[in-house]
Formats: structure tokens, C-alpha cells, sequence
């Protein structure tokens, strides 16, 4: 979902630049504008001393723009570290065998491999999550085991099993992973 944010914000973001850019440059070289245009020729400022003298009167003209501009700041920040902070792994190419690869989704892959270490024996929920290059991902692995369970175990399973099926599966030579093993806390009946 990101993804298709990101594009259409970029998308748009761009179109308006290179519009509005493209035009200014133009008048700027010597193009006529139209009437309508904000710009009346090259020497032409975009805020002139009488729009700046028109709102001075206005206490509220200049902190609503001021407002609105740092708005548009926080936002833009935020679209950027929601950018660089991605962590997941969209997709995975997977060697078909033929040359080309086909593409997982890591979404897919995730909960495909959180399934079945979820099932494995003394583990009450499992947790993945890809990291790395689309070529070579690497499984991040929290499991929260059951009072009962032997965390050699349910980590030699993990490995032997959930962690190999989705490697093999995906026709990847290696899949690095760092599992977290984590214990439930066991519910004591009170005995009266």
C-alpha cells in the first residue's frame, strides 16, 4: 500500500514541478503568458509589495500561511522517513529455473513461514519478518514458546524445518535468519 502512495505522490508531486517549472522558465526566456498566468513577464516577482501590504492588515493571513507551509514541511518529512524506514521486504525473486525468476510477495513468504513455525511443537505464535535485498533476504524470526517447551529444540526445529521449506521453496541458496526465542508465562491455578 506504501508502494502505490508513494507512486502517486511522486507522480503527482513531479507533473505539478515540472508544469509549474517548465512554465516559469518559459516566460522567463521571453514566452508571453497568458493572462491568466501568475507571472506577467521575465522582471515579474511572484509576491509583489502590494499583495505582501494587501493582507498586513489581516493578523490571521501570515500564520495561516505560515502554518500551512510547516504543514506541508512535517509532511513531507514524514513521507520521506516512511520511505527510508522500510524494512520489509516487498518481494522476493524466486529462481524459476529458467533464467528470468518469478516474484514473491514478502508479505507471502512472511506469513507462509510464520505459519508453520507457529505449528511446530511448544510454539504458541510465531513472528517473520524479511529484511535484506530482494535477491538475498534474511528472515528475522521471534517465537513465543509454551511454559513447557525446550528452546534447543523449537530452535533446531525452526531451522530444520520452517526456516529450510522456505528456502528450498524459494530456491534460494542460503537464508540467513536471527530467531528470538521468548517464553510464555505459565497461568497458575489458584487452589483454594
Amino acid at each position: 500500500m506504501l508502494r502505490i502512495v508513494n507512486r502517486v505522490l511522486l507522480g503527482v508531486t513531479g507533473l505539478a514541478l515540472v508544469l509549474l517549472g517548465g512554465s516559469v522558465l518559459a516566460v522567463g526566456l521571453g514566452a508571453s503568458p497568458p493572462s491568466w498566468w501568475i507571472h506577467d513577464g521575465r522582471h515579474d516577482v511572484l509576491v509583489s509589495d502590494a499583495d505582501r501590504a494587501r493582507w498586513r492588515d489581516e493578523g490571521w493571513f501570515w500564520p495561516v500561511v505560515i502554518a500551512g507551509l510547516a504543514v506541508l514541511v512535517l509532511l513531507a518529512l514524514w513521507w520521506l522517513v516512511a520511505v527510508l524506514r522500510r524494512r520489509r521486504l516487498a518481494e522476493v525473486i524466486v529462481d524459476t529455473g529458467d533464467g528470468e525468476g518469478a516474484l514473491l510477495r514478502g508479505r507471502a513468504m512472511e506469513g507462509v513461514l510464520a505459519d508453520e513455525a507457529g505449528r511446530l511443537d511448544g510454539v504458541q505464535r510465531a513472528q517473520v519478518q524479511l529484511t535484506g535485498r530482494r535477491n538475498g533476504p534474511e528472515a528475522r524470526v521471534q517465537l513465543l514458546l509454551e511454559p513447557h517447551a525446550d528452546p534447543g529444540h523449537a530452535l533446531h526445529s525452526v531451522t530444520t524445518r520452517a526456516l529450510a521449506h522456505a528456502r528450498d521453496s524459494a530456491g534460494l541458496s542460503t537464508l540467513p535468519a536471527e530467531v528470538r526465542l521468548r517464553g510464555a508465562k505459565h497461568r497458575a491455578e489458584r487452589v483454594s
